[in-house]
């Protein structure tokens, strides 16, 4: 019969609590097991966590993000199934329990060009998130469409997808015959026309016909490659806004040579922001 640790009680213990940005009950208990008070605890990374963010294949095929998130957030219970509303959320959460709640940055003013460093507080870009208005439906003529947020499965196997069509336009420029050259950026640009429609069907959650409801994505799939190019454009225009609703607000930034104001995007470079 084995004994308990005796180093039990120096194991790592929670660094901060979160409120997720979607709010307490939005993932089901199979996803995330929520505390009675909604706050999740964060503990900082261990040893291995910290390696395994610095692998180049793990963060690229993203299983780096998801040990993390098993890790670091124990409630978490499926990390793919996490949608981008919360993920940057949760990623500065770890950051901020593991080196502190103040990040440095670098940034270039605008004006002058002059190189300072800036004292972001973590915690304050924590507060700054909102869960967007995705309960909100858009009216396309007598078409009510609903959104839905992509989960990180979702936003990492687009990713990996627009990573194979970098390498399709980088072979495309080694082609010397002008007739093959023409045809194969054609067939690239066909492919980067699906793939843009498939990632906006994955976004929708139903569309509500005066009839019936929706939710088949091969149909809506294929409603959106045939319907009316200004309705795909709204269509298109609503996903962006409920997106950008959820991401990082930047930072307003002020030189400390010149004092012009100005502001400066915040984003998450993974192998860097844990680095």
């Amino acid at each position: 019969m084995s004994m308990e640790n005796p180093l039990m009680q120096y194991f790592r213990r929670p660094g901060l609590y979160l409120k997720l940005p979607s709010g307490v009950g939005f993932y089901t208990p199979e996803v995330v097991e929520y505390p009675e008070n909604g706050e999740l605890p964060i503990y900082p990374m261990s040893a291995i966590d910290e390696i395994t963010s610095r692998t180049p294949d793990a963060l690229f095929n993203g299983t780096a993000i998801v040990e993390l998130m098993k890790s670091c957030v124990p409630n978490i219970k499926n990390p793919w199934a996490i949608t981008n509303i919360d993920l940057d959320a949760i990623l500065i959460a770890i950051r901020a329990a593991s080196d502190g709640t103040e990040l440095e940055i670098d940034s270039v003013c605008p004006k002058c060009t002059t190189d300072s460093k800036y004292g972001v507080n973590l915690v304050n870009i924590l507060a700054s998130f909102k869960p967007g208005k995705y309960n909100e439906e858009l009216k396309a003529n007598e078409l009510i469409i609903k959104f839905r947020p992509l989960t990180y499965k979702e936003v990492n196997d687009t990713a990996a997808k627009q990573f194979e069509i970098q390498k399709v336009f980088s072979m495309i420029d080694t082609i010397e015959d002008p007739q093959q050259k023409a045809n194969k950026t054609q067939e690239a640009l066909q492919t980067i026309s699906l793939a843009t429609i498939e990632v906006v069907a994955e976004t929708i959650e139903y569309i509500r016909t005066p009839e019936i409801v929706v939710t088949e994505k091969e149909y809506i799939n294929d409603f959106l490659k045939n319907c009316d190019r200004k309705v795909y454009e709204k269509i298109k225009a609503k996903n962006l806004e409920l997106r950008q609703s959820t991401e990082i607000q930047p930072l307003n930034m002020s030189c400390p040579s010149c004092g012009h104001k100005y502001t400066q995007p915040f984003t998450l470079n993974i192998s860097d922001f844990f680095a």
